[in-house]
């Protein structure tokens, strides 16, 4: 959240929509979001697990990078920013990356995706000037940094996000997992990615601001799909372990602390055929060899109290940990939470204790997710 007065706050293309939707509105990342609708977070929340959501994710960030030279060269220069492969990744397919800083921290996560002649990014709301500017200082020389500002972005997520969108743009259907591609339709081409932030299948779409309220209508036309807020997104992403910026990481997080080792391919890793040349390579590389001294675990208190972000946790008398974020996870139907704890303290069953209003009250380190995902493969 933000503390901007409200006058401060940026509006989505969609925000009249959200209104007569009868959205809750709360200040997000310097935008007027909607955190939920009447059927309100519980509903929402089992309703994208059963069916479908439409969430409006028009805040984050989209650009484009156009190579000056080639694809190849902006490819290198693209992973020089973060331990990631980028050279090796196939048109029409889409990655996770990371920015990171020379202690190691992140800077940002994000997701990029090879569209052939150029490369599509997309960053996180409340980084994305930070992520621009530092895009086009690293880059300048070898791409066009352009930032997409006539583009609306949904995630349509669920079991029922494929008949859904299927029915309004036939080929996606056919998508796997982290695919991308272009598409005509009724309303223009539509950007597409199979990918969301849910842990269920589902499509992320970005669509002409001019079209994006007849598109987003459209979608809502069916029962299967509702709209969905901010306070869901947040409980299905627990659910399904997924990181949030500013929260499970930070510039004072690797990525090997945060157990996204798996983002980082055997390339860029030591005896990797571009292994390092990253900022914070050699602290990243050294973690990935010996392993970090504290971890992100998942968690679950006992009891039917949820554990909130910045709970202290002990081991006996001893703090060794925080909680990052905690909620209630209406799938499990118990309260969940994320957070960090020394390598000595992660294996699953670990008992600790999270004080709450002065009490210690026991909870245990459990795997990550939290609740199973369905991503299509």
């Amino acid at each position: 959240m933000t503390d901007l007065d409200d006058h401060d706050l940026r509006q989505l293309p969609l925000h009249d929509l959200h209104v007569s939707l009868g959205a809750r509105m709360v200040p997000f990342a310097g935008y007027d979001m909607p955190v939920h609708y009447p059927a309100g977070v519980m509903k929402e929340h089992l309703h994208t697990r059963a069916a479908a959501g439409l969430f409006d994710v028009s805040h984050m960030g989209q650009v484009i990078l156009r190579p000056r030279i080639d694809m190849p060269t902006l490819a290198l220069a693209f992973e020089a920013l973060m331990p990631v492969d980028v050279l090796s990744l196939p048109q029409g397919r889409q990655r996770y990356g990371l920015f990171t800083n020379d202690a190691g921290g992140i800077l940002d996560d994000l997701m990029f995706a090879n569209r052939s002649d150029h490369f599509f990014v997309v960053v996180n709301a409340a980084c994305k000037s930070a992520d621009i500017a530092h895009l086009t200082t690293h880059l300048s020389q070898v791409a066009e940094v352009i930032p997409v500002t006539d583009r609306a972005l949904l995630a349509l997520q669920g079991p029922a996000a494929e008949f859904v969108l299927a029915a309004l743009c036939s080929p996606v259907a056919s998508m796997r997992f982290m695919d991308v591609g272009i598409f005509p339709s009724d309303f223009g081409d539509l950007w597409v990615s199979r990918s969301g932030y849910t842990g269920e299948d589902g499509y992320e779409i970005s669509v002409a601001e001019t079209h994006a309220l007849a598109c987003a209508r459209s979608l809502l036309a069916t029962s299967a799909v509702l709209p969905i807020g901010l306070g869901a997104r947040d409980s299905l992403r627990l659910e399904a372990g997924l990181c949030l910026y500013g929260h499970e990481i930070d510039t004072t997080t690797t990525p090997v602390e945060a157990g996204l080792t798996w983002a980082i391919q055997k390339s860029r890793r030591t005896g990797g055929a571009r292994q390092g040349g990253f900022p914070g390579a050699s602290r990243i590389l050294a973690e990935l060899g010996s392993g970090p001294a504290r971890t992100r675990v998942g968690l679950r208190p006992e009891g039917r109290a949820p554990m909130r972000e910045n709970t202290a946790l002990y081991d006996g008398d001893t703090p060794v940990g925080t909680i990052t974020s905690g909620g209630f996870g209406p799938s499990v139907n118990a309260p969940i939470a994320m957070g960090y704890v020394p390598a000595t303290h992660a294996a699953p069953g670990t008992t600790l204790t999270g004080e709450v209003r002065g009490k210690r009250l026991p909870l245990a380190v459990a795997p990550l997710p939290l609740f199973p995902t369905s991503y299509k493969r």
